[in-house]
């Protein structure tokens, strides 16, 4: 399930839904954030009956009454004095005092490290970068990669010296802590579960990134000798050794394996490490800064729906997709042309921090200067990382291929920029950019599928320390009568506008919800959780059939709206779940849809993309067309 993040700006007591990444409207202050990091307060657990009762609101929405009726028993049971229900809660709070953020580790136990399927599509987003315009057409890839490169050295060299610039909203600092994971950081398999590792804050840090190009891996340090990171010159003599020396393509990538399913990958791991020069490899690549993918050909550089897809899986084992190690915790791409992207484990962050990366590391490539420099510190030569294959590792290896291209295959991705309107035309109307937006797309998956759905739009928890993510339905009763009242040409305008206002401002409170702290879904996870480590029966309120039916979200939305114009994007979870991600600017809008191909259902996302563009003309022609007098009776 998709886990970029929505956001709320705060204003004088109130929260107005304003969506997702901090680069937008946070405001960034210079200064060292850890500094910030002490005026964040912890994340406080919600009060139990206020989560049963917003628990049964949502369970109303997409059960039959009588199943209703059997949950309402559930919960009251559930939340009785001297309930079971009372000891989790109690079990929750003594775990807020005693850590740092209660649900945290929760979440990232149960939503990633739990989870077996493949890193790549499902659990790994990719970001497309904006393609800096420069007067030397003729540059090459290499000159492009040591650019990138020398932003990522000064972008690690503020995080380790916590002197990123501070996430602010409405004055209060946000948590920056989850920087440190970003690089020097990297997803270990394991037989039920995986686990995370980081080395940047260790007695001795890595100074090295490894490169990819061809399928072979390379490793090189990155500072001189005086601790200075290599220039961008220094960094360019170097790559171009890195690709004179892999002209030919590996037939055996081993990065390919790490888009196995988790439990494949983990068992074809083991015995690829029991080789002493293998296991030296991949803790090589495991430790290092980050990776820097140095691509190949793609199959059509002009479509940037096709770019999309190289920076979210490689596109498959005949392009780029064993140029990669999905484990790492970043991992930078860079397409022949110039073109620029980005692959993180959402494990180890969330999209709101990686959109916010990102934004900074594209402002400042674009700082840096081309500069030939003519007396340069010899460089020793980078090593290439050399693994033994045996024929069982072979056949790992072409499974792995297989299942690739399946995966890429199946997969639809469309991107486009809705260039009709964008916040400002909203805001005249004095309706919530992403309020309006959330409604529209739920009135195109409604006309698309003539069926409502469970809709999540997940809240950045990033106010308190260590806060990872709130996942809201965002499909509530509201909504519904909006979206099926939109076309009943019974209805008047002024009945549709009502509908409309009362489904945006119930998308407001539950987005104040969410970034305070009070989301149902987070707060029953660490029940839920906390019944685990406690070793009691579970609950009858997570094995009753309303608990999935309620988190069972077939459509997943984000706002993602880059102030440098990246597109991030996921696959879906499921084959029968939609993905739908969009940024909200001030005269456009930008669309990602992305979905797995429907047996019954040509272009199915194209589709879907073009329903979301329909139902944003129509809502913005029923405003025009309905009196402002009407509007706000």
């Amino acid at each position: 399930m998709l886990r970029f993040g929505g956001r709320a700006l705060v204003k004088v007591g109130m929260v107005k839904p304003c969506h997702l990444m901090k680069p937008v409207s946070a405001t960034l202050v210079a200064g060292r954030n850890l500094t910030q990091q002490q005026g964040v307060p912890s994340q406080p657990v919600p009060p139990l009956d206020q989560t049963c009762d917003h628990y049964l609101s949502i369970v109303e929405t997409v059960v039959e009454p009588e199943q209703l009726n059997q949950t309402k028993k559930v919960v009251a049971d559930f939340q009785k004095p001297g309930g079971v229900g009372e000891r989790l809660q109690r079990g929750l709070e003594r775990r807020a005092r005693s850590t740092e953020n209660w649900l945290t580790d929760f979440y990232k136990k149960a939503d990633y490290l739990d989870k077996r399927k493949p890193l790549v599509i499902f659990s790994n987003p990719g970001g497309l970068v904006r393609k800096k315009a420069i007067r030397d057409i003729n540059m090459e890839q290499t000159w492009w990669g040591s650019r990138f490169t020398a932003a990522l050295l000064e972008i690690k060299t503020r995080i380790d010296n916590g002197t990123l610039p501070v996430d602010y909203i409405a004055g209060r600092p946000l948590c920056m802590k989850d920087f440190d994971n970003l690089m020097s950081s990297c997803r270990i398999p394991g037989p039920k579960t995986d686990s995370l590792a980081f080395w940047g804050k260790s007695a001795n840090p890595p100074k090295h990134f490894t490169v990819a190009h061809n399928g072979h891996f390379f490793t090189m340090d990155a500072y001189n000798s005086d601790g200075m990171p290599l220039t961008t010159d220094q960094l360019y003599v170097q790559l171009k050794r890195i690709r004179n020396s892999s002209l030919e393509t590996n037939t055996d990538p081993v990065g390919i394996l790490t888009t196995q399913h988790r439990d494949i990958w983990f068992k074809v791991y083991t015995n690829l490490i029991k080789d002493k020069t293998n296991q030296e490899s991949v803790s090589t690549i495991e430790t290092s800064m980050f990776t820097l993918c140095l691509d190949g050909a793609v199959p059509n550089r002009s479509d940037e729906s096709s770019l999309v897809h190289q920076m979210l899986h490689g596109g498959g084992s005949q392009w780029n997709s064993g140029n990669r190690w999905f484990d790492k915790g970043t991992q930078a791409i860079v397409g022949q042309d110039g073109t620029v992207g980005m692959n993180n484990s959402h494990a180890l962050v969330d999209g709101t921090i990686i959109l916010s990366f990102t934004d900074i590391l594209v402002e400042q490539r674009d700082k840096i200067e081309i500069q030939r420099e003519t007396n340069m510190e010899p460089l020793p030569m980078p090593k290439k990382l050399h693994f033994n294959i045996t024929p069982e590792i072979k056949k790992d290896i072409e499974d792995a291929k297989q299942h690739m291209d399946m995966l890429a295959q199946n997969l639809d991705v469309k991107v486009k920029v809705f260039d009709h309107f964008g916040k400002k035309v909203i805001k005249n109307h004095k309706m919530s950019p992403d309020g309006f937006v959330q409604m529209a797309i739920q009135l195109a998956y409604y006309r698309l599928n003539q069926q409502l759905c469970p809709t999540m739009e997940p809240m950045t928890l990033r106010m308190f320390r260590e806060g990872r993510l709130a996942l809201m339905n965002s499909s509530t009763s509201a909504a519904a009568a909006f979206v099926m009242a939109f076309d009943d040409h019974k209805k008047q305008n002024s009945e549709k506008m009502d509908l409309l206002e009362k489904a945006i401002n119930t998308h407001r409170m539950i987005t104040l919800m969410g970034v305070s702290g009070q989301s149902v879904q987070g707060h029953l996870l660490g029940l839920r959780m906390q019944a685990v480590e406690e070793e009691i029966p579970m609950p009858d309120i997570f094995t009753d059939t309303s608990y999935s039916k309620a988190f069972d979200f077939k459509l997943i939305t984000n706002q993602v709206t880059s102030r440098t114009g990246c597109k991030p994007c996921l696959g879906p979870e499921e084959p029968d779940v939609d993905n739908v991600y969009y940024g909200i600017l001030n005269d456009n809008i930008d669309l990602t849809v992305s979905s797995f191909k429907k047996t019954q259902r040509e272009d199915y996302a194209a589709h879907l993309l073009q329903a979301v563009e329909g139902a944003l003309l129509d809502i913005r022609t029923l405003m025009e067309q309905t009196p402002r007098a009407e509007m706000e009776s």
